[in-house]
């Protein structure tokens, strides 16, 4: 009897629902059919590597910042890590022969060590933020808006203001080159973040680590009665994000041979945006990494499109902030049905 009630009670997800849950995706993909056909090397082996390389970068990003968002926070500063992880990067590769070098005592630094450099910069600044927001208990909206505006004053400070060029040659010919499979290279990038999305869809799925921090942002105060440190869950989940934009600031350097104070700027919200499209809660306590994969390869094919429809640079800055609005009044909506 118990069960035939809870049969009727149960919601019934319909085919308008589920449309209306995932218009953004149904949207997009529509899309994507209409510039494949009508704009010019839109299906393109060279489009394509270009999309592989960018959604590598952004993917790294979003899995970064999709802990913050699972355990019901946010990391505005996410763009500026990766920006001062990128300038760092550029400023420890820079050839020593080259002119207009920034450091010269510290140009020409082997690629190994300058990518520890640069994940321990994310590090730390994540380390920062995590403390702050679970010891100080500042709302983590607060605490990474100040990160961000600091950050982007000392990446100031750090890089003069000035583009930083003339990298190591193995470095930029890394960024620039992957491995070919028939007519298309894959970009090295791509292996790099298949590599780290492997590590953290284990990490999410089956570890202590993973299962805290569901807990956490399904409810807190029920988690720490079950004895969740949710403290050092916190810290550990924004440490975790910090590393993980240095690793995408370093590739972001990489990819584009160059780097300079603007670098990474807006790619948090891009990542939020992507994470919510790709089923991360802004609730709470739902986000799976291949929802995000998804998510981030929605979002850089709505770039792609608009930029191969021929919209100009403004409005396309309008309708990717449609686009976060919309993803998240959906996942709202999601929520909201589920309850």
């Amino acid at each position: 009897m118990s069960k035939s009630v809870s049969n009727v009670i149960k919601p019934r997800k319909t085919m308008k629902d589920w449309l209306i849950e995932n218009a953004l995706i149904v949207v997009i993909i529509l899309m994507v059919i209409y510039t494949a056909f009508s704009a010019d090397n839109f299906v393109s082996f060279n489009n394509l590597k270009n999309i592989l390389s960018n959604v590598s970068v952004r993917f790294i990003i979003a899995l970064g910042i999709s802990g913050c968002l699972i355990i019901r926070g946010t990391d505005l500063s996410a763009g500026r890590i990766v920006g001062i992880t990128a300038v760092t990067t550029a400023i420890f590769l820079q050839r020593p022969d080259a002119s207009g070098v920034l450091y010269q005592n510290i140009a020409g630094t082997p690629i190994p060590l300058a990518f520890v450099v640069a994940i321990t910069v994310g590090l730390l600044f994540g380390l920062f933020n995590g403390l702050v927001i679970a010891k100080l208990h500042v709302p983590p909206f607060i605490a990474t808006l100040g990160t961000q505006i600091a950050i982007y004053g000392l990446n100031m400070m750090l890089s003069k203001n000035a583009p930083i060029g003339s990298l190591n040659t193995s470095f930029s010919i890394f960024g620039a080159q992957g491995v070919t499979i028939g007519g298309l290279q894959i970009p090295y990038l791509t292996f790099i973040a298949i590599f780290v999305g492997v590590f953290m869809f284990i990490l999410y799925r089956y570890t202590v680590y993973g299962k805290q921090m569901y807990a956490i942002g399904g409810n807190e105060i029920a988690a720490e009665v079950s004895g969740v440190n949710t403290q050092k869950s916190k810290i550990l989940i924004y440490t975790l994000a910090g590393l993980l934009y240095g690793v995408a600031g370093f590739l972001l350097t990489a990819k584009t041979g160059s780097a300079a104070v603007t670098a990474g700027t807006g790619y948090e919200l891009e990542a939020i945006a992507a994470a919510t499209i790709g089923g991360v809660s802004t609730s709470g306590g739902i986000g799976s990494v291949p929802g995000i994969l998804v998510g981030v390869l929605v979002f850089e094919l709505l770039k792609t499109c608009l930029q191969f429809l021929g919209i100009t640079p403004e409005m396309t800055n309008v309708f990717q902030g449609l686009v976060i609005v919309i993803a998240v009044a959906l996942d709202i909506r999601k929520t909201m049905r589920k309850k």
